[in-house]
């Protein structure tokens, strides 16, 4: 596995702006959008005050204009990761044996070159999680929860002590305009919304917005959702049927771009070495990739195999890639077209 490091670029109103963070070697902060440019609203605006006393503010969906749905997941997915620093973490090669290694702050194991975000970056960031959070039925307390754990001794940098997966592709499915829990259900554990799709394949959940397949079973397209399983592991959709209902350890990713030239797939998750992060996976033409054993396919119209590159932050990107090198080499063996524009 290999991580690519991340540049961050400020984008406010389309004014290229590079502002110098310690979280990451070489990182820069990268804004959103303005909602002119792509009409979202920051998922930080759904909470306010500060890490230890931050509470909801909003719970809401919003009511989207009419618009294609796999091309809004896929921006709303995209602008979180550039927004998290356009991390990379490149699953298509043979994996190296894990190590363990002494991490930043002691004696912590863990895979080589994981590291967890500094206190700045961690208070950067900590509003946006807690958005993606207020989007589930649990927000609250989890909100809750996590005030005490900045309120310790570890201060504003200690990890989430949820997983935020789950929150996180609840918040995109709620902004890209599925607000009805008969359409999505958003939750902070990915199962709940699997079964959902299972239930959809099965004739139920009319209203669906996604339906199971098993692996291989359809072509695979943006906006679609990629799903594995550790605690239980599965590799069917046979297997997890018969486990309707009951807790999972399961993760799923927004497929945002299909190379199959290059046997790869494009996906963007939350909670992915503790940050939004695009992974390569290795695929065979448009199945899916190895370890993966839910494929949830969007029930709208087809838009192409590639999303990514003319999404709208990357579009919005401009001539930084000319004057910054390292985010042009991030960027491109993923988005290579963007890498050859000009101001």
């Amino acid at each position: 596995m290999v991580i690519y490091g991340a540049m961050r670029i400020a984008l406010p109103a389309l004014t290229l702006l590079l502002t110098a963070t310690p979280a990451l070697a070489q990182g820069l902060t990268v804004e959103r959008l303005p909602r002119e440019r792509f009409d979202v609203a920051p998922p930080s605006e759904r909470v306010s005050g500060e890490p230890g006393r931050m509470t909801v503010r909003v719970t809401d969906c919003p009511a989207v204009p009419a618009a294609p749905l796999r091309r809004r997941i896929v921006d709303l997915a995209v602008q979180e990761w550039a927004f998290f620093g356009f991390q990379v973490v490149d699953q298509s090669a043979p994996r190296p044996a894990p190590r363990l290694s002494r991490g930043a702050g002691g004696a912590r194991g863990g895979r080589r070159g994981f590291r967890w975000l500094d206190p700045g970056e961690s208070a950067r960031v900590a509003p946006s999680i807690a958005g993606y959070w207020t989007v589930t039925p649990e927000g609250s307390w989890i909100l809750d929860d996590q005030n005490e754990a900045w309120n310790g001794p570890g201060g504003v940098g200690v990890r989430w002590r949820n997983p935020w997966s789950a929150a996180f592709i609840s918040w995109v499915m709620c902004e890209a305009g599925l607000g009805e829990r008969s359409r999505f259900a958003r939750a902070v554990a990915h199962h709940v919304y699997i079964d959902q799709a299972i239930r959809a394949r099965n004739g139920g959940e009319a209203e669906a917005a996604y339906v199971a397949r098993d692996v291989g079973e359809a072509a695979i397209e943006p906006g679609d959702l990629l799903c594995s399983a550790r605690r239980p592991g599965y590799d069917t959709l046979a297997e997890r049927q018969r486990q309707m209902g009951e807790g999972a350890r399961t993760h799923c990713d927004v497929v945002v771009k299909v190379d199959e030239a290059g046997g790869r797939i494009f996906v963007v998750g939350g909670n992915v070495r503790g940050v939004v992060s695009l992974k390569m996976l290795p695929t065979s033409g448009s199945a899916a990739p190895p370890g993966m054993f839910a494929h949830l396919e969007l029930r709208d119209g087809s838009l192409g195999a590639d999303l990514l590159d003319d999404s709208a932050t990357i579009g919005a990107l401009g001539c930084v890639l000319e004057g910054d090198a390292g985010l042009r080499r991030t960027l491109a063996r993923v988005v290579p077209g963007a890498t050859t524009r000009r101001c």
